[in-house]
């Protein structure tokens, strides 16, 4: 079996993560956290839709870590993503993590906002 190192390019994954902060590229960035391409930027939570809506047209999905534990977003919120033409999934933060470097390894059009895992 051959095993290969991913190559990310000028993107930068998810290293790590804490109960507070997010990991990238070795910087470590306060959480709530939005990465988008070309973008990484603290992020106010589920009320800061305009900053998700700026990423409409940028990505195809957008993926939301609700914590250490899956929770659901508000709904409004949800439809209000989804008719910008945003693909909203959501899932705990460390599955968005994995799940956005694996969509990221591939070249594929994601962003990542995260709440804290604790």
């Amino acid at each position: 079996m051959r095993i290969s190192e991913v190559d990310f390019g000028v993107r930068q994954p998810i290293n790590g993560y804490g109960p507070d902060f997010f990991r990238l590229g070795g910087a470590v960035h306060p959480a709530p956290l939005l990465v988008a391409p070309g973008l990484v930027q603290s992020w106010g939570g589920y009320e800061d839709t305009e900053t998700l809506l700026g990423l409409a047209g940028q990505v195809d999905v957008l993926l939301i870590g609700t914590g250490g534990q899956i929770a659901h977003i508000p709904p409004v919120l949800r439809e209000v993503l989804e008719d910008a033409g945003l693909g909203v999934e959501v899932m705990d933060s460390p599955a968005a993590c994995r799940t956005y470097n694996v969509l990221l390894s591939e070249a594929r059009r994601v962003a990542l906002a995260v709440l804290p895992v604790g």
